[in-house]
C-alpha cells in the first residue's frame, strides 16, 4: 500500500553485487535489472560489482559497503540456490546484526505465484548489518525482478504505509553502539 499525500520520497544509496563465476558486466542481466529498477524508482546506485562464488570474496565486498556510511543497502544477486557453489547465505549471515526472516518467506510466496514449487530452491535471505540493509536474491533476472517489483520497491520507499525499511534506517543508525 504505497503513498499518502504529502509524504516525501527519500532516495537511498543502494549497491548491487552480482555473485557469479561466469558473468561479466555485459552478461549480468540480473544486476542490470536491479540497477535499472532502483534508479528508475529514484534511488542512487552506490556501486555495482561482480564477485565469484566464493564466501570470502562475497563477505569482503559486502563488508566494504556495510562499513561505508554512505551506503544504505546492498542488493545481492546470485548464490542462493542449492549447489555446492551457492554460498551467498553462508557468506552473508555471519555479517548480519539482525536477520529479517520475513523477507525470504514473502519472496518465496510471491515467487510461488510465478514459478510454482520451484521457489523451494531459493534460499533468499535478508538482514541488517551496521544499519545497512542486506538482501540476498536469486541470480535469475526473473527472481530479481520479482523481489524488487513485489517486495523491495515498496519497502525501500519511505512513502509506503503502514511501515517500511526506509524510515527505519535513521532509527537504526541512532541505536547503533558507538565503537
Amino acid at each position: 500500500m504505497a503513498g499518502h499525500a504529502g509524504d516525501v520520497f527519500q532516495p537511498l544509496a543502494l549497491a548491487v553485487l552480482t555473485v557469479s563465476d561466469t558473468r561479466g558486466l555485459a552478461e549480468d542481466t540480473s544486476g542490470a535489472a536491479l540497477a535499472e529498477r532502483l534508479q528508475g524508482a529514484g534511488h542512487v546506485l552506490a556501486g555495482r560489482v561482480i564477485a565469484p562464488d566464493d564466501r570470502y570474496r562475497i563477505r569482503a565486498e559486502v563488508s566494504a559497503w556495510i562499513a561505508d556510511s554512505r551506503v544504505d543497502g546492498v542488493l545481492i544477486s546470485g548464490g542462493t540456490g542449492l549447489t555446492a557453489r551457492d554460498v551467498t547465505p553462508e557468506a552473508v549471515r555471519p555479517l548480519l546484526d539482525r536477520e529479517i526472516p520475513g523477507f525470504g518467506e514473502l519472496f518465496r510466496q510471491r515467487s510461488f505465484e510465478e514459478i510454482g514449487n520451484a521457489t523451494l530452491q531459493s534460499r533468499a535471505v535478508a538482514g541488517v548489518a551496521n544499519a545497512t540493509l542486506i538482501f540476498a536474491l536469486p541470480g535469475s533476472t526473473g527472481g530479481c525482478c520479482t523481489a524488487w517489483d513485489r517486495v523491495l520497491a515498496d519497502q525501500l520507499d519511505a512513502r509506503t504505509r503502514p511501515c517500511n525499511f526506509a524510515t527505519l534506517l535513521p532509527r537504526m543508525r541512532a541505536s547503533e553502539p558507538l565503537a
